[in-house]
């Protein structure tokens, strides 16, 4: 299967392993354009039968996914529409991930927050570099509620007092204390992570394909209700997204220098900037 005409993605397959690269500068937003491709390719994969295990990674190692498209958020309903009842693209795109008969592994060197860090969570496996790999999910201090499974993928995996602290404290979390809350599967030196990540990759792709999705089939039996939380969750996004509250704070975001790559970079550049607002 030919993977050409990605605007924001390089995929590359070779001995049962595709590895997915993410690049699109300067932060690698999630934009429509990579939510386009990411949906295309997590369609893609779905059915390719080269394929038993699919690694996502960044062409530069700062930022993994920085978090989706704050100015996009800004163009939904100010009137929350009726709680849905099928998933939305976002919903579906990475429900794919934890979903599709391939393991799914998120290879994080860099930052990923909102939405990069929700679309980490719904993959099988995340392995982060010590030292550079950041985690967070900021959206409250926007006003708003993570959209993009972060309230469903965190208590199963940190308990419900961490996920509330990661979800309400809006704050980083480095490698080392994700590893050890079980945000990440490891954290692992700059250097190490790269050859740990394709070792693990190539090892898996040797077994049977057949095992392979039949043991994760049989893993995700253990969570029944996922589509009915990930409904709850736009639900309740969508009712945060409007509030006046939330308008102003998107706002004050876009309008103090969010999502440029200076900003960005900086630990706790959100909470100072919307620092001392109501």
């Amino acid at each position: 299967m030919a993977y050409d005409g990605y605007e924001t993605l390089r995929v590359e397959v070779r001995d049962g392993v595709a590895w997915v690269t993410i690049d699109h500068p300067p932060i690698n937003l999630f934009d429509m354009a990579l939510i386009g491709d990411m949906l295309r390719v997590g369609e893609a994969l779905e059915i390719d039968p080269a394929v038993r295990v699919c690694v996502f990674q960044s062409a530069g190692p700062e930022f993994f996914i920085a978090h989706a498209d704050v100015e996009l958020i800004q163009t939904l309903p100010a009137t929350a529409p009726p709680k849905p009842s099928r998933l939305a693209f976002f919903h579906a795109m990475v429900e794919r991930m934890r979903t599709m008969p391939k393991a799914t592994i998120a290879k994080i060197e860099g930052i990923a927050r909102g939405g990069g860090s929700e679309f980490v969570l719904s993959c099988d496996m995340r392995f982060g570099a010590l030292g550079r790999c950041v985690l967070a999910q900021p959206e409250v201090a926007l006003g708003i509620i993570p959209g993009g499974s972060g309230t469903q993928r965190l208590p199963p995996l940190v308990g419900r007092g961490r996920a509330l602290e990661i979800i309400l404290g809006c704050d980083d979390v480095p490698a080392d204390v994700a590893e050890r809350w079980g945000y990440l599967n490891r954290a692992l030196p700059p250097a190490e992570l790269g050859p740990f990540v394709e070792q693990l990759a190539r090892r898996i792709a040797a077994f049977p394909p057949e095992a392979i999705a039949l043991a994760k089939r049989a893993v995700n039996a253990a969570a029944p209700n996922v589509v009915e939380g990930l409904l709850e969750e736009a639900h309740c996004f969508n009712l945060s997204v409007a509030t006046t509250a939330a308008r102003e704070r998107m706002a004050a975001f876009v309008a103090g220098g969010g999502q440029s790559r200076e900003l960005e970079r900086r630990v706790g550049g959100l909470a100072a900037l919307l620092a001392g607002r109501g």
